[in-house]
């Protein structure tokens, strides 16, 4: 889902965004109100409680969804849901793990589940030979970093992927880290591939079942660490699960996630956020990373579900957060748009299993 003249998911948010111009400004989230928001969680909209959020699914445009869906289903992934928006020449495909063996929801409908990934089609860009994806990985346009599956065994999973030819921005033996790959999908995204287990235990092992396969995590660059931590903590519920100081290189990690508190492993996680920063990025005012929505396009949102969709943004409205669209603005009124510090766009949606409803 994307913008008004941002090429072709974008004309979904035409739908949604009729009159931008005259929509409010949004009201922007800064530390001085932490502290209302930490006494208020405990009144403030009672009808939703943050333990029921889940981080449901990331949206990355494709060129050729078949190529894609090929990519990912060649990893264990399974085509759960397809929404067609044929007036608008776009298409919508929800990809996940479904196996019993190693999905955490498998079986669930498609809201009630975490680490989904969306692939956006817009009509007519396969047989375009000028378009091309942004992956978030070349400057200027960094922001979106990776996706990342944990796998079984991760020299089989690596060794199954080269042989059917998929290309790698790292394979295993380059480099020092020796315990990560990343593989390229047909866009050209970065896809990192993280063991279940330790890279010792797996070495020698020529066997790997996608049954058993995880989407892990999705990655974002932050300028500003505190104000990111606080708005994914304290605004949409998430937990910091585990922390990566790399101090010699200049970075941090931090991982995110819902159901679970902090904890040495977190491989066999699902649907986790992790966000990079880069020491001295706060301080540079005129520095910011591309958001996947601004020309050249490439990722688009991550999406949380929520128990009360209604009570969910009213909730929001009190913590006077960024908006890209309210659930008032345009024709559907089942979808919301927020803006993280780094104008990410986070979509909210109903988790259908507390209503009883399909959403589309």
């Amino acid at each position: 889902m994307s913008y008004s003249g941002l090429g072709a998911a974008s004309q979904k948010l035409r739908l949604l965004l009729p009159r931008l111009h005259c929509k409010r400004q949004p009201v922007p989230f800064h530390s001085k109100f932490a502290p209302v928001i930490l006494k208020g969680f405990a009144t403030m909209a009672a009808t939703t409680d943050l333990k029921n959020y889940k981080f449901n699914h990331s949206m990355i445009r494709v060129k050729d969804p078949k190529k894609s869906i090929e990519f990912y289903s060649f990893l264990g992934m399974s085509l759960l849901k397809k929404l067609s928006f044929s007036e608008a020449k776009f298409d919508l495909y929800f990809l996940g793990y479904d196996s019993p063996q190693g999905a955490v929801s498998a079986g669930n409908n498609l809201w009630d589940r975490e680490g989904l990934i969306e692939l956006t089609h817009n009509y007519g860009t396969e047989s375009d030979p000028n378009y091309k994806i942004n992956n978030g990985n070349v400057e200027p346009y960094r922001g979106f970093g990776h996706l990342c599956l944990s796998v079984d065994n991760i020299q089989a999973a690596c060794q199954r992927l080269e042989d059917a030819g998929y290309k790698f921005q790292k394979k295993l033996t380059d480099g020092r880290m020796k315990h990560i790959a990343f593989a390229l999908d047909p866009d050209g995204y970065w896809v990192e591939i993280i063991g279940q287990k330790k890279v010792e235990e797996t070495e020698g092992v020529k066997e790997t079942d996608v049954r058993r396969y995880r989407m892990n995590h999705t990655m974002l660059r932050v300028k500003d660490a505190e104000k990111s931590l606080r708005f994914y903590r304290e605004v949409l519920g998430m937990k910091l699960v585990r922390t990566h100081e790399a101090e010699a290189a200049g970075f941090n990690l931090y991982f995110l996630g819902y159901g679970g508190e902090e904890k040495e492993g977190t491989a066999e996680r699902e649907g986790l956020l992790e966000l990079t920063w880069n020491y001295g990025t706060e301080k540079d005012e005129g520095f910011s990373y591309h958001d996947g929505n601004k020309e050249p396009q490439g990722f688009g949102h991550i999406c949380v579900s929520v128990d009360n969709l209604e009570a969910a943004c009213a909730r929001f409205e009190d913590l006077k957060v960024n908006w890209k669209k309210r659930l008032t603005d345009g024709r559907m009124k089942n979808v919301a748009f927020l803006l993280d510090p780094d104008n990410y766009w986070v979509e909210i949606v109903q988790n259908e299993r507390f209503t009883g409803k399909a959403n589309f």
